[in-house]
């Protein structure tokens, strides 16, 4: 049915990006109005939850202390002009919350998430949300598309364990640029019963990380400068044009180059067991810690899954999140990076573990310190 709303996301659609009427109205077209018997949850308890800026992640239990709840959640959609780098290159981003990524959401198997979206009046498009953890309604993609000055709420039921992504998809052309302009997350959902290694048997963490990856592709000027936009519809066009060339000009940990080293270095001790959570909404990416390892992973991050491990590097597919397990064997500076070492070095996609302890000479020793050749 044609309503004033949907005539609404039309025509914002066509205000933003002129070149896409006609296309862009595909993300009028997807949304729905739900039709069905209510659920009775009336007997579940409700938890609400303030989500945290990654890479940190809210307070859970890693097992589940009671029946399934409803856990309630509020995101707030900000529209903002982003630094990415160390040169001032900017981007005017689409967040989640105001970080890309978006919040790391946890909740267990067979729990409610219960999001509040909110699309505030000084935004300038819709969005929505799809959760790849969800089912029906394009990951509630299409019962989710608010207008500037709307707000809604979702409710699905987390029925299959593991970390998926979230990302806004307003429809045709729009979903990639959205991606690419920050609009991606995760949410991980444990067993209720917690973790377990290849043989069925419990293990924990003591930290949660969250990393999401992200590509840019910011546009240049005649003279090769990166150009700087007004607004995310000013750049559009331009934008895409980048886009359909596959090749980003920035692959960076949550939201710039050295957003995730240096004094914003992740921190760890030795003894103390990290999770990573790690999402890649657009591109594959092959995660890998430098004189560390993958104790545990869940490459694919179904925790229905046995982990593999000892794994050296491994592989997210684009549009997924996976999660690997490492205890801290030494201290030092370990590097976090994309294994794709130009996009490692080059383009921004490294972070940084700050892990303090004692030395263990058993695992490594300098047995001669660097020094001239002898002669003779």
């Amino acid at each position: 049915m044609f309503t004033r709303r949907t005539a609404l996301l039309g025509a914002a659609f066509a205000a933003t990006a002129p070149v896409l009427l006609g296309r862009g109205i595909a993300a009028a077209s997807e949304s729905m109005t739900p039709v069905g018997l209510p659920a009775d949850l009336s007997t579940l308890t409700r938890r609400k939850v303030e989500l945290v800026r990654p890479p940190f992640v809210h307070e859970h239990e890693q097992v589940a202390g009671t029946g399934p709840q409803i856990i309630e959640f509020t995101m707030t959609i900000r529209e903002q002009k982003m630094v990415i780098d160390e040169e001032g290159t900017t981007i005017q981003a689409m967040t989640f919350d105001g970080s890309v990524p978006g919040p790391l959401m946890v909740v267990h198997q067979d729990d409610y998430v219960e999001l509040t979206l909110i699309n505030p009046e000084s935004n300038s498009m819709p969005h929505n949300i799809d959760f790849h953890a969800a089912t029906g309604a394009l990951g509630g993609g299409a019962l989710t598309l608010i207008n500037p000055g709307e707000q809604t709420t979702l409710r699905f039921r987390a029925t299959r364990p593991g970390t998926f992504v979230y990302h806004c998809a307003p429809g045709g052309p729009m979903i990639p640029w959205h991606v690419v302009s920050g609009m991606n997350g995760a949410i991980m959902i444990l067993p209720r019963d917690g973790l377990k290694n290849e043989k069925g048997e419990p293990i924990r963490y003591d930290k949660v990380v969250y990393v999401g990856e992200q590509d840019y592709y910011i546009p240049r000027d005649e003279d090769g400068n990166y150009k700087e936009y007004d607004s995310p519809g000013d750049g559009y066009s331009d934008m895409l044009e980048v886009m359909n060339g596959l090749i980003p000009t920035h692959e960076v940990f949550n939201g710039a180059v050295g957003a995730l080293t240096g004094d914003n270095a992740m921190t760890s001790k030795v003894g103390e067991t990290v999770l990573i959570v790690h999402s890649q909404a657009n591109r594959d990416t092959r995660p890998h810690l430098i004189g560390g390892h993958g104790d545990y992973v869940w490459e694919t991050g179904k925790f229905n899954n046995p982990p593999e491990k000892d794994n050296e590097t491994w592989f997210i597919r684009g549009g997924s999140a996976g999660a690997a397990m490492y205890t801290f064997l030494q201290p030092g500076v370990y590097a976090y990076v994309n294994h794709n070492l130009i996009e490692a070095v080059s383009l921004g996609a490294t972070a940084h573990f700050k892990v303090e302890g004692d030395w263990n000479n058993d695992l490594m020793e300098q047995v001669s310190a660097p020094g001239p050749i002898p002669r003779g």
